[in-house]
């Protein structure tokens, strides 16, 4: 296993609770869209056997074209002592990666594609638009939807309605009016529904989208292959 240590150049607030972290790009390191990666703090490996503790599987929230990493995580007033750690390092500092891998890349299948997010899972979602607006073959268009409860909702400026682009993009912050636009959206049947959040939001989309008739195969999750069963593998009931 590589790990590719590497320094923050750059910080950003997105939101009171919500920073993004951009870290150089180390030589050779490559990713792409919808990819996630061990993001770990200095320490993590300093004695026997790893501190799973100093380490978080995190979205790449940029693409590789930008030559920097952006991981953007929420960290709450009352936190894990990762976050409390992470909240306090500054430009300069030191972090690794390892094991990157993309389970949500964009299919390009002549079909409708929707983003199904909670709050800060709509990072990696992304770099699927950014993407998706650089070059739109095979993709009819795509429509994301994220819900989340703080009202602070992240990268307005990227996911805005562009009818010109075949793109749409909506916030809300409640799950009644969340999941009936989820039904809404489940009406095409041909569809391809990308998921991003946690493993509750996942079991609750899956629910809402088999009983709609969407199948298996349509559903994307950012879950490694072995997983899938375990969330696709709902039964309906009859």
């Amino acid at each position: 296993m590589q790990i590719y240590w590497t320094k923050i150049n750059k910080i950003i607030d997105e939101s009171p609770e919500v920073k993004t972290y951009f870290l150089d790009c180390p030589e050779d390191f490559t990713w792409e869209e919808g990819s996630h990666t061990h993001f770990a703090l200095e320490g993590f490996n300093a004695g026997d056997k790893p501190n799973k503790n100093m380490v978080r599987h995190m979205s790449i929230s940029t693409l590789p074209q930008s030559n920097s990493i952006g991981i953007t995580t929420r960290i709450r007033e009352q936190c894990s002592e990762f976050k409390a750690i992470l909240r306090n390092l500054e430009i300069g500092n030191q972090v690794a990666l390892f094991k990157t891998h993309s389970n949500v890349p964009l299919r390009r299948e002549d079909k409708n594609v929707y983003l199904l997010s909670s709050g800060v899972g709509l990072a990696t979602f992304r770099p699927l638009v950014l993407d998706y607006f650089e070059r739109a073959e095979n993709v009819n268009q795509i429509h994301s939807l994220n819900i989340d409860s703080s009202k602070e909702f992240l990268f307005t400026n990227i996911f805005k309605s562009a009818p010109d682009k075949n793109f749409t993009s909506q916030y809300v912050d409640n799950r009644k009016d969340y999941y009936e636009e989820v039904i809404n959206l489940a009406a095409d049947k041909d569809g391809l529904f990308y998921v991003v959040g946690s493993d509750e939001f996942l079991v609750q989309n899956i629910e809402v989208l088999r009983e709609q008739g969407v199948k298996p195969e349509q559903i994307m999750l950012d879950k490694h292959e072995q997983q899938l069963p375990k969330f696709l593998s709902f039964e309906l009931s009859i």
